[in-house]
């Protein structure tokens, strides 16, 4: 019973696993569902699984499908992982995660009456005080949220994003579950420790907290706005502080042209050649500069306005590239488009993603296979997308694994330069990323950015100094004081000893059985006590319970499938 702690028993999770797991059966993962063990560790005295087949129509359709199906039913806190996992082909097959791109979260609209409670909860004020005019009809309504147009009392025309009502406990008790069923998934399926299910949903926990807390997205815009202040091809809409909060946001509205309607543009008279290396400059800019960038920047989240400058929305999803992370980017980078394989690996080992069980000869000729096939490529050729999702697609094939920033930057570069060919045939990513990269490297070998590396490595060997006698002194003290111990991990230890307690368990009730046997065929002897069919009820009774455990234990041992 070692794990059944870390499940939440509050009897609205039971209803939801009982739901949840109804659905997966449903979709045809019975027996994933089984191989879980859900009961056992549930005990509700009530069988919750069902096991059976699923539908026809829902036969044929491929795996992949049918999740996809399955987290449509399961709610917004599933499309919302499904959304996030599509965008992680390092931890889940490329056929999942292409798959899972095609989850919409579009809802029916709540009543508006709904939406000006939740407004009047988060701010304090009622609509009506907030704001001059509120369109009663939404632009926009999601799982998590709801968009409606609406004008200041100050005259300034907005956007105002209200997070559902009620939506944080729905997500609050689905994060439980999924957290729980992850254990389960990482412990009782044979491979399911390799994609680190438990990983997954914290890192999905952390994503979802802050996608649902509107004021952090507000200063993300203020940030973004700083960074593009002196920009004049980028514009970045105004947060109006006064009506937002943590469960509402109020933008300006933007009254742009959508970057992919190219038939408004050549009415607006702008320029297309322009608009895309506007756009990928600004990508760029994002990453290699500030280190952080739009993690969604799909033909719906971009418009154009006057003078062909650029306007990105919706800052929901957003990722961080630190200075360590740019580095290691820009390094990969140049390495790759100097075809240096051996840099490439050795890269990668410095980074840590590489582990030792990787076979580091048969990744290096998959490496080299890949670069020699752009090797007579013009660099003004390669398409830079298409060589990122090809690299990524040999490192995940060997279970090297990404921080999620990195893949979200690989997402969301595809997606730029996929706009920015459409705009322009003659769109290359590669153009303007080579004089970024220069940049970048010039910058990283400049008098002032090594003083600047010098002073921090020479800050981390004076506090190494300065801490270095306190901390021999309490290792001494410890040794002294018999309180030192070293933590070792031993892998794959748990399973050793989850299969030794089923083994002592299924012998345990073995011997159970055999004295029973034994004690009823003492019994049978002696002919005494109430009898039933010229035999003691007393031995029949012993053999009957004897035979049933006994069965039960038959079934329990080859649905386990280890006799």
């Amino acid at each position: 019973m070692l794990t059944f702690s870390r499940i939440n028993r509050n009897i609205r999770s039971i209803r939801r696993y009982r739901n949840i797991l109804g659905i997966l059966i449903k979709y045809g993962f019975g027996h994933v569902v089984e191989q879980l063990n859900i009961n056992y560790y549930l005990e509700l005295g009530k069988k919750i699984v069902t096991l059976g087949t699923a539908p026809k129509e829902i036969e044929r359709l491929t795996q992949p499908e049918r999740l996809r199906l399955a987290m449509v039913e399961l709610g917004p806190t599933f499309i919302k992982l499904g959304q996030i996992l599509s965008t992680r082909p390092d931890i889940i097959p490329r056929e999942y995660a292409d798959e899972f791109r095609k989850l919409q979260d579009k809802v029916p609209a709540i009543p508006l009456e709904e939406i000006q409670e939740q407004i009047q909860r988060q701010l304090g004020y009622p609509v009506a005080e907030l704001f001059a005019e509120f369109s009663p009809v939404p632009i926009a309504a999601a799982s998590i949220a709801q968009v409606h147009k609406a004008r200041l009392n100050s005259g300034e025309h907005v956007v105002v994003k209200v997070r559902r009502p009620g939506i944080e406990k729905v997500i609050e008790t689905d994060l439980d579950i999924l957290m729980g069923l992850a254990y389960l998934i990482e412990h009782h399926i044979p491979t399911g420790e390799i994609y680190d299910p438990i990983g997954v949903v914290k890192e999905f926990r952390r994503t979802i907290h802050r996608e649902m807390d509107f004021s952090r997205e507000g200063h993300t815009i203020d940030r973004f706005a700083a960074n593009f202040a002196e920009d004049e091809t980028v514009y970045v809409p105004k947060v109006f502080w006064e009506a937002t909060g943590e469960g509402v946001l109020t933008m300006e509205l933007v009254e742009g042209i959508k970057i992919s309607d190219f038939d408004r543009l050549a009415e607006a008279g702008l320029d297309r050649k322009i608009i895309a290396r506007n756009g990928a400059d600004a990508i760029l800019n994002q990453v290699l500069v500030h280190g952080l960038f739009h993690g969604d920047p799909h033909p719906g989240n971009i418009f154009v306005l006057d003078e062909n400058r650029v306007c990105f929305i919706d800052y929901g999803m957003v990722g961080r590239v630190d200075d360590d992370l740019k580095n290691q980017l820009i390094d990969l980078l140049v390495n790759i488009l100097q075809r240096d394989v051996d840099a490439v690996i050795s890269q990668l080992l410095y980074s840590g993603e590489v582990t030792d069980e990787v076979n580091l000869k048969a990744l290096k000729r998959d490496l080299g296979e890949l670069i020699d096939a752009y090797y007579e490529i013009p660099l003004q050729e390669i398409n830079a997308g298409k060589l990122l999702v090809e690299f990524i697609e040999i490192l995940t094939s060997y279970q090297i694994k990404f921080p999620a920033d990195l893949m979200l930057l690989g997402k969301a570069l595809v997606t730029i330069e996929g706009i920015g060919r459409q705009l322009d045939p003659d769109f290359n990513m590669v153009e303007h990323l080579r004089p970024f990269m220069t940049r970048m490297v010039r910058d990283r070998l400049s008098p002032t950015s090594l003083s600047k590396e010098l002073f921090r490595v020479a800050q981390s060997y004076s506090a190494l100094a300065k801490n270095l006698p306190r901390d021999l002194k309490e290792f001494i003290n410890r040794v002294n004081r018999n309180k030192f111990k070293i933590d070792l991990e031993h892998r794959g230890l748990e399973k050793l000893i989850n299969d030794l307690d089923k083994s002592s368990n299924r012998l345990s009730f073995s011997l159970i059985i055999a004295a029973l046997i034994i004690g009823s065929s003492l019994i049978m002897q002696t002919e005494k006590g109430p009898m039933l069919l010229g035999f003691p009820a007393l031995g029949i009774l012993g053999y009957s319970i004897a035979g049933f455990l006994g069965l039960w234990l038959a079934i329990a041992i080859l649905r386990s499938g280890r006799l």
